[in-house]
């Protein structure tokens, strides 16, 4: 008897679940209406061929200011940090060694000149003596030898005299170029000497300047070709978030060989650096511009896609209904792309909302941003929303309570009459 109960309790359980689900409403698929998305219009303007390289402020000229003689700093004549030109004063050693020594050097020579005078004098009279056979021929002969040697001690003299002058001269030192100075590196009163391999100061070129950067061996040749052209290649040098502009030079020249370590080559590019922006040894991003291409169809990068047919863009149509279009592209240009075939100007294509959209969806235009690139030096145009549309498209969970609203809207049952039952 109880097990007779269970097994109608089960059946009716059983037929209880089954009427309920025949009442519960059916959850319909996804209705996701029309998609909105932002749009451009594509059109004609010019792409720069550019290439990109990580480079180093390099200074042309950075000089360890050192002593050519051996003294005491009496005076150091620059401040730390100092711009000086070339011959500016930079420090003073002790001259006085030295003062005592020429003026030493100047009696020897002024002594010296006497004999040599004195010689000359003698060889004169030996030569008329000689003629009356008044002397020995070997007499006047061994005169002019003396005479020689004489002139040698005069000319020894001179160049210490002038070493001496020279000493002088390298007592007062002043700056061997254009730049600015660095730390001072001895302080006066201090002994220097030639042998230190300390130096005084620094002195580094800043203007101009240039910046070492590489490229990969396969960009050289369309490189050199343009280099050897007489074209002014422009670089431009950008801090190292690569976003705000340094300064604006040209190639200046190039490395000899590959390095095969790494398989590119070094070059130079030379900045005026006026503004100072560029300082020693700081870390750039190189942007060199090899030819510019104008009136080229551009699309921008957020419109482009990847997938199995190779690059491909979303063109609206007058209906605004969506296409897959595939496109070759050519050379990148900051945010735009050229467009060797695909593309024409005119033609829309999608540039945000591009995530669930397929061949032949229907879209709504939210808003359309500009087409052409904006130039060099100059960020590209934001996207701004209107009337502050969501970039995202509808979620499941909105569309499935869309679904589930028009599902429970239904018309009441009607009897056999056509009259309407009342509601329970």
């Amino acid at each position: 008897m109880l097990v007779g109960l269970l097994i109608v309790g089960a059946v009716g359980i059983v037929a209880w679940r089954a009427a309920s689900l025949q009442h519960r409403p059916v959850r319909r698929g996804r209705n996701l209406g029309t998609q909105p998305v932002g749009i451009t219009t594509i059109k004609t303007g010019d792409i720069r061929l550019i290439i990109d390289a990580l480079g180093t402020v390099t200074p042309l000229a950075t000089v360890t200011v050192q002593t050519q003689i051996n003294g005491v700093l009496v005076k150091v004549g620059f401040k730390e940090g100092q711009l000086v030109h070339t011959g500016d004063f930079l420090a003073q050693i002790d001259p006085r060694p030295y003062q005592v020594a020429l003026e030493q050097f100047q009696g020897q020579l002024e002594r010296d000149r006497a004999t040599l005078k004195q010689a000359q004098m003698d060889l004169t009279r030996y030569q008329g003596l000689q003629h009356l056979d008044a002397i020995a021929r070997q007499t006047a002969e061994d005169q002019v030898w003396v005479v020689q040697q004489d002139a040698g001690t005069v000319a020894l003299d001179e160049a210490q005299v002038k070493a001496q002058q020279l000493n002088l001269v390298y007592c007062h030192i002043t700056s061997p170029v254009d730049g600015r100075v660095g730390l001072r590196l001895i302080d006066p009163g201090n002994y220097v000497q030639t042998s230190s391999t300390t130096g005084i100061a620094m002195v580094t070129q800043l203007d101009p300047i240039s910046v070492i950067f590489t490229v990969p061996e396969d960009q050289v040749p369309g490189i050199v070709s343009r280099f050897q052209g007489n074209n002014t290649l422009m670089a431009t040098a950008f801090d190292r978030a690569n976003a705000t502009q340094l300064d604006t030079g040209h190639l200046g020249s190039f490395d000899t060989e590959v390095d095969t370590t790494t398989g590119t080559v070094k070059m130079r590019a030379l900045f005026e650096n006026g503004a100072n922006k560029l300082f020693p040894y700081q870390f750039v991003n190189i942007r060199l511009t090899l030819d510019t291409l104008h009136g080229v169809v551009t699309v921008p990068t957020a419109a482009v896609q990847h997938g199995a047919p190779g690059d491909f863009v979303y063109v609206v149509d007058a209906a605004n209904t969506v296409a897959v279009r595939k496109v070759i592209l050519g050379a990148q240009d900051g945010d735009f792309l050229a467009v060797n075939s695909g593309l024409a100007a005119g033609e829309r294509v999608v540039t945000d909302g591009l995530d669930q959209l397929r061949d032949g969806s229907h879209v709504t235009v939210r808003n359309e941003s500009a087409g052409t690139p904006a130039g060099p030096g100059v960020p590209p145009a934001k996207r701004h929303r209107r009337n502050g549309a969501s970039d995202q498209p509808p979620t499941d969970g909105d569309s499935a309570t869309q679904g589930q609203r028009r599902h429970n809207h239904r018309p009441p049952p009607q009897n056999a009459d056509g009259s309407t039952s009342p509601s329970t």
